[in-house]
């Protein structure tokens, strides 16, 4: 645990928080441990307050619209993943035989997951303080990046602006289908327009297979993507 300790930067005093911020449900169902699904549940949110409230005191005067584009841009699922490349992050995590073999290590959604899962596993361990200074240390230069207008790969934020922007109708997603064993599942997800169908996407998680969705209709309405 020392050496992942030194990895992330953070030395916990409760080392069992990251032993499970790291494990897999897939892992956790050969070994009957805990998953960090509920911490994870509990890090988007502290990510959430994290990122808002750096946003909103970083750009004084930026409107309620383009502060919820760029928090979005930033804890979308594709930002986290790259993100936690800074760490190695997805070399850190426990996974079970099955998900190891299918290239689960390199799954956007996977490592997503725990990385919101260590979020809230520094929170527990050393408050909201501690939590605040490493997710900004890590995610800085890509906080700085929104501001500037450079990140733009949050489709359904993309998407719903669009419409909004048109003044035609309500964006919503709905899941049509779930694939494949647990440690290795796919979504499929269609997009709707004032409840009529539109695009469907895929993905190995129900974020991913949105952001697909939203991104095919985005560009099939002669968007640049």
């Amino acid at each position: 645990m020392k050496e992942i300790e030194t990895k992330i930067g953070y030395k916990f005093k409760n080392a069992k928080l990251l032993k499970t911020a790291l494990t897999h449900s897939s892992y956790a169902n050969e070994t009957r441990t805990e998953s960090n699904e509920r911490l994870e549940f509990l890090g988007d949110s502290v990510l959430g307050v994290i990122v808002s409230d750096y946003l909103f005191k970083r750009l004084k005067g930026v409107n309620e619209g383009k502060l919820s584009k760029y928090r979005a841009s930033l804890v979308c699922e594709q930002s986290l993943y790259e993100i936690s490349k800074q760490i190695n992050l997805s070399e850190l995590i426990y996974l079970g035989r099955g998900e190891e073999m299918t290239g689960g290590r390199q799954r956007h959604s996977i490592v997503s997951d725990a990385f919101e899962a260590l979020i809230a596993a520094i929170y527990l361990d050393g408050g909201m303080e501690t939590a605040r200074k490493w997710v900004i240390d890590l995610m800085r230069d890509s906080i700085e990046d929104a501001a500037a207008g450079h990140r733009s790969n949050d489709y359904k934020t993309m998407l719903q602006e669009v419409f909004q922007k048109d003044g035609v109708g309500k964006v919503t997603y709905r899941t049509i289908a779930e694939n494949g064993m647990d440690h290795d599942k796919t979504f499929d997800v269609e997009v709707l327009v004032n409840g009529l169908p539109r695009e469907r996407g895929k993905g190995h998680s129900k974020k991913e297979a949105e952001q697909d969705a939203a991104h095919k209709l985005y560009v099939s309405l002669g968007k640049k993507a």
